[in-house]
């Protein structure tokens, strides 16, 4: 009997990512041959049992496992969907990927660049966007002037924002037009690098993701995209 965690069939089935199945499983939206399910880790036979995800049956033969980079051009969303009707990194797909199912791990911001993944894996992307896999992210930075010695230490340091206090930083000088500083961050809140540098009163006008974890964007060129080999989802996937 081919059996596996409920939520572990339901993310590779590409009904959604780790988080909302977690939660609709919470919700009592989800079924199993009939049943509320119990828990996420409750077992499933992917070929004999029945699932009902809000009423509408689910297949859990997953589909061949994709995981694309993406060197993300600026406006462009980074969601599956979007109500204003902006462009989203799906969009931009070429045709032969669209009849996966595939999600954005994690996001960046419409007017920030480069390095996106897109899979139809759930270990994947949970890996990726938990927070105690801690996954460094590198982002090139471009302000106008430069940082003090101080406010360097700051950012190497924490600095509070809104939603408290973020895990130290690393941050070097770079000379990559119009880029002049690289900065390390293992942490993925919402506009986390650009809010860090305005609480220093330094306005950020232009950021680039190029590194996640050891893989780099590399000479993928602006709204480019490769597939990963199975060494380097390996390499994701086992740190």
């Amino acid at each position: 009997m081919a059996t596996k965690p409920l939520i572990k069939a339901l993310t590779e089935a590409g009904v959604g990512s780790r988080r909302r199945m977690a939660d609709a499983i919470k919700q009592g939206k989800v079924k199993v041959n009939g049943v509320l399910a119990e828990s996420f880790t409750q077992p499933v036979d992917v070929v004999k049992d029945r699932i009902l995800f809000n009423g509408q049956p689910v297949n859990l033969e997953p589909d061949r496992v994709i995981c694309l980079m993406l060197n993300k051009p600026e406006g462009i969303v980074s969601t599956v969907s979007d109500d204003k009707g902006r462009r989203t990194v799906l969009d931009i797909l070429p045709s032969k990927y669209k009849q996966y199912r595939l999600y954005p791990v994690g996001r960046l911001d419409i007017d920030t660049t480069g390095l996106i993944l897109l899979t139809n894996d759930g270990d994947l992307t949970y890996r990726l966007t938990h927070p105690k896999f801690e996954f460094e992210k590198e982002y090139l930075v471009a302000i106008k002037g430069s940082l003090t010695g101080e406010e360097k230490q700051q950012l190497q340091r924490g600095v509070l924002l809104e939603d408290g206090m973020t895990h130290p930083a690393k941050i070097r000088e770079i000379s990559q037009f119009p880029f002049n500083y690289s900065v390390i961050i293992h942490e993925g809140r919402k506009r986390q690098v650009r809010r860090m540098f305005e609480h220093l009163h330094h306005v950020v006008s232009a950021l680039k993701r190029v590194r996640v974890g050891r893989l780099t964007l590399g000479d993928l060129k602006e709204g480019e995209l490769r597939p990963l080999s199975p060494a380097e989802i390996s390499t994701l996937l086992n740190g």
